[in-house]
């Protein structure tokens, strides 16, 4: 059976902690959308350049252009026992993109997509934001509220700087939640009615979330 996992759940709800944790677990390649369009743009594919066009200017890439990213992203040889998708879709309309993909990718494999999502309150989730760190050399993830630390400036993987991303105030938290809400909270509907969906409480701590996460995998995805 073809594993598919999409994760979707607000900025700062710990989805991607938890899913390159799950990536070196089940061996499926984490396919961060956002890192996903930085390596293209530093290759300086046609798609890259196109995405580089958008993003420079503070726009969103096209639907039709990430779609064509992913699409190709998940055709390749290290997908072909499923993968795990984090940050996309992030829209009812990137969500119809991804059905049209799977559809073709997936015409004569036998796979199950399963969507978690992180559900966390926005209280909990401005706690969480504000209190993040992250080395501006390895891209590790600290919260100084949560982790015990030697040294609250420094990364204890490779001792690179830690630093507080400009939009991780409680201002910009507050809108980026007011954001998902808007355009991201109608997937969980979605893929409620379709069954294809298991919450999870991202208030909980990293490990118990996690302990959560691969129960339900165990209790609901097929071997």
């Amino acid at each position: 059976m073809k594993k598919e996992f999409i994760f979707i759940g607000p900025p700062g709800s710990g989805k991607g902690t938890q899913t390159i944790m799950l990536s070196k677990e089940f061996n499926l390649p984490h396919i961060d959308t956002g890192s996903l369009l930085r390596e293209e743009i530093a290759s300086g594919s046609q798609a890259g350049k196109l995405a580089d066009s958008y993003i420079s200017k503070g726009q969103l890439a096209p639907i039709t252009l990430v779609a064509s990213i992913i699409k190709n992203r998940i055709s390749k040889e290290d997908c072909k026992n499923g993968f795990i998708l984090d940050g996309y879709p992030r829209s009812s309309e990137q969500a119809e993109a991804l059905d049209d993909i799977l559809k073709e990718i997936d015409k004569n494999e036998n796979a199950q997509l399963t969507v978690f999502y992180f559900e966390i309150g926005q209280d909990k989730l401005i706690e969480r934001l504000v209190n993040r760190r992250s080395c501006e050399k390895c891209g590790a993830i600290y919260n100084l509220k949560t982790m015990k630390l030697k040294d609250e400036n420094t990364c204890e993987k490779c001792g690179g700087k830690l630093i507080r991303r400009d939009d991780d105030t409680e201002e910009v938290a507050i809108k980026r939640f007011e954001t998902y809400f808007k355009q991201t909270a109608p997937l969980v509907d979605l893929y409620k009615k379709r069954n294809q969906l298991i919450t999870i409480d991202a208030s909980k701590d990293i490990n118990t979330i996690y302990k959560d996460l691969t129960g339900a995998i165990k209790e609901n995805v097929h071997s």
